[in-house]
């Protein structure tokens, strides 16, 4: 590892913010020109989630554009400069990387494109419950990336090793791929349960993604750690415009994709059973939602939260939204500096 890595992943992560920062206009005008606002549930199906959410109605979806568009482009724009003219500053800029970088990228456009599908869908009203795709057709869809991605790895990159931080590394065989699988859709539909209040999933990516830049630092997989850099870049601009009362949200294109990317970093630094702690805000909204749903199922409809995700039900009691997210904040970012601080202590970075 030397100086120049270090400054490449905060230059990257500079330059992300300043071009997501600078197109946002043109973002902005785009969502709007086309009416792409989001819709709240009605009160029938949404008692509290109508009351607390009906001003809101009409804001523009789809803001999780400026994160991977901004990310793709900066690293391929980077990349195929360096194909078209050489020399040795671009090609130590050049972040493209086939063992470290392609997969993620990948992912993360693959499952955007998905997201901005279902995106369309729920803004148009089209399809069951309001709008946007089946749950099982979601669910089907993204464990579909998810399994590309395992293969990528227990097949093209003949990695089958899962660690267990404190304890070793464990061969696993075919399992690695059900365990990837596992790992990716937790952490999309994780993410995507967060993702509800002006600022929070936002909030929350940044510091996770920030988190294993560290990570994939002291790990020497510069390339990697600069790709997250980028996004925690793309994110802080995102944030700018996303923070109470939001500009544009970010929409299943942004959150189900940056969910994906998320869990794929975690397994390609092989530290996926550290991202409950780096992204324990992410796993509390998850219990939340299945909490609620197995009481309503086996205590006759029974709530145990007033509405689930727990961010809601916070919201309900009286709690003002900029006081939950900035809460969340908090969290995230001491899980965040305390999952790198295990990472790094597992990685014998302290001996």
């Amino acid at each position: 590892m030397q100086l120049i890595d270090v400054i490449r992943i905060f230059f990257f992560t500079a330059l992300a913010f300043a071009v997501a920062i600078a197109w946002t206009p043109l973002l902005t005008h785009f969502l709007y020109k086309y009416k792409l606002g989001k819709s709240i549930r009605d009160a029938a199906s949404a008692p509290i989630m109508n009351r607390l959410h009906a001003a809101k109605a009409g804001t523009p979806t789809m803001g999780g554009l400026l994160v991977w568009v901004t990310v793709t482009a900066l690293m391929l724009g980077v990349h195929w400069l360096n194909l078209a003219f050489g020399g040795q500053t671009l090609q130590t800029l050049d972040f493209y990387s086939r063992s470290q970088t392609l997969l993620p990228l990948g992912a993360l456009v693959a499952s955007a494109l998905v997201g901005i599908v279902d995106d369309y869908l729920n803004i148009r009203r089209i399809g069951p419950k309001g709008g946007g795709l089946r749950m099982r057709h979601r669910m089907g869809l993204y464990t579909a990336i998810a399994a590309v991605g395992a293969w990528w790895f227990y097949s093209k990159l003949e990695w089958d090793v899962f660690r267990v931080p404190f304890v070793g590394d464990f061969h696993v065989g075919a399992w690695y791929v059900a365990i990837f699988v596992l790992v990716i859709v937790a952490t999309s539909f994780s993410v995507n349960e967060t993702d509800g209040l002006d600022g929070l999933a936002g909030g929350v990516l940044l510091s996770s993604f920030a988190a294993y830049a560290a990570i994939a630092f002291a790990q020497g997989k510069t390339d990697l750690a600069v790709f997250c850099g980028a996004i925690t870049g793309a994110l802080a601009a995102f944030l700018w415009f996303n923070i109470n009362p939001a500009r544009f949200f970010m929409g299943d294109t942004g959150a189900m994709a940056l969910g994906v990317t998320l869990g794929i970093v975690a397994m390609l630094t092989n530290t996926a059973l550290l991202l409950p702690v780096i992204g324990s805000v992410f796993v509390l909204e998850s219990i939340s939602v299945i909490i609620q749903v197995t009481s309503k199922k086996l205590r006759g409809g029974k709530k145990v939260f007033l509405s689930a995700p727990v961010h809601h039900h916070f919201e309900a009691i009286g709690w003002p939204e900029p006081k939950i997210v900035m809460r969340a904040w908090v969290i995230a970012n001491i899980s965040a500096i305390t999952g790198v601080a295990l990472a790094l202590m597992d990685h014998g970075f302290f001996k």
